[in-house]
């Protein structure tokens, strides 16, 4: 028998993760019931193939239920989720967001209801700051501050399941996060598709750091503030200033860098160059020394020779990276990166695990130099937590779910640190 609360399945980033959940919030207020929800990506061809393996999956499984397709992959393609025969509607990324949009699902609506609902979103001008009251768990919250993007890097198909940049009013983010302290967050985590450009579209064009400055002014009780993804080209003197000054901004940033040549990065689109890329880790890493970085890096983009590849490969050392989101690049249909000359498809594996290889090297560096420091880690459940630099900690005996504490850090595994 299929649960009469709607199953939600998400793809992709944290920013799908957080939508995921104020859909939930919407559908039940609503009084959808019977429902699997898929929250799709579309960055690459293999989300979308596990998105599809997904529906089939879950229809198996709830042969009654109806099955709503949404997200990234749907926005760009809403035909071919249409044509699946499992597949009972489809919605847009800005009407997912839309509470009508729930109440039309609801029992006595659906069968009334178009099954695609996609409109063009690059018609969609705003971004609501949509208020939710809690996660799965109850130590960090996500919190959207923009949507959209502006660049068209020639491998990235978001653009057009995101639309164009837009960001959420300061004051909106200031009364959400304060709303999800006095529920007893101890961290908040800023996230969008393009963060640096937050504040390019409202009155005065405030950049980022205003917002994280005003943040750290005005919610005064949050003990922790961490960006998510960002572009380093575009990081702004006043987000400087906070990282050297303001310790509850946590040191952990994860860039978008995507390659470490500087011709495969002018193909790519990309707006800055190696140089670029170096000098902002070490003027930032001499700002705050603790200070942790994480980068996005494709493997095997179309033109990429050997030593193109090894350019990457040595930013991680020049870069200083520690945590590597490790990309085989796959053409994406639509853009101008698929009609480039592709590399071998057992090339592009390969190098992407020489990455990988190379991103756990530099992982066991970090986790051996923090033996025998003393942290303060926040508490995901009782036995895992993670500390300012968003590495994991695990221990062997409970702590308190949600809360800060100080521990020294006594060893260390491949991946996670022993407290």
């Amino acid at each position: 028998m299929n649960p009469k609360a709607p199953i939600f399945r998400t793809f992709g980033c944290r920013l799908n993760a957080y939508e995921t959940e104020a859909m939930q919030a919407m559908s039940t207020a609503a009084g959808v019931e019977n429902a699997i929800v898929i929250n799709t990506c579309a960055v690459t061809s293999e989300a979308v193939r596990k998105a599809r393996q997904d529906i089939r999956k879950l229809r198996r499984a709830h042969p009654d239920a109806a099955l709503i397709v949404t997200g990234c992959a749907a926005q760009t393609d809403p035909d071919s989720f249409a044509a699946m025969p499992e597949v009972s509607h489809v919605i847009g990324n800005s009407e997912k967001m839309a509470p009508d949009t729930w109440t039309r699902l609801t029992p006595d609506l659906i069968g009334e209801t178009e099954q695609v609902q996609v409109n063009d979103i690059m018609s969609v001008k705003e971004t609501a700051g949509h208020m939710i009251d809690g996660f799965a768990t109850r130590s960090r919250a996500y919190v959207q501050v923009q949507n959209g993007c502006d660049h068209r890097c020639t491998f990235c198909i978001i653009p057009y399941g995101r639309g164009n940049s837009r960001s959420v009013p300061a004051g909106t983010v200031v009364d959400q996060i304060r709303n999800l302290v006095g529920r007893g967050y101890n961290e908040v985590v800023l996230t969008g598709v393009d963060l640096t450009s937050w504040g390019a579209d409202l009155p005065g064009a405030p950049p980022l750091g205003n917002l994280v400055q005003r943040i750290l002014r005005l919610v005064p009780d949050l003990p922790r503030l961490r960006i998510s993804s960002i572009d380093s080209i575009e990081v702004d003197p006043v987000l400087m200033d906070c990282i050297a000054t303001e310790p509850r901004l946590m040191p952990h940033l994860h860039l978008s860098l995507q390659a470490g040549d500087d011709m495969i990065l002018k193909r790519m689109k990309r707006r800055h160059l190696s140089k670029d890329a170096i000098a902002f880790c070490q003027q930032a890493r001499a700002l705050r020394p603790d200070l942790t970085f994480g980068a996005d890096i494709i493997a095997g983009f179309p033109t990429e020779t050997e030593a193109m590849f090894e350019n990457s490969l040595k930013l991680i050392e020049a870069c200083d990276l520690t945590w590597l989101h490790v990309f085989p690049y796959s053409p994406r249909p639509g853009t101008p990166a698929a009609r480039m000359p592709q590399v071998n498809g057992a090339v592009i594996r390969a190098r992407a695990e020489r990455l990988r290889q190379a991103a756990a090297q530099a992982v066991h560096h970090h986790l051996a130099a923090q033996i025998g420091k003393p942290h303060r880690i926040l508490l995901e459940n009782p036995r895992m937590g993670r500390t300012e630099q968003f590495t994991e900690v695990r221990f062997d005996t409970d702590q308190p779910t949600g809360q800060i504490i100080e521990a020294p850090i006594i060893g260390a595994t491949d991946q996670v640190l022993l407290g």
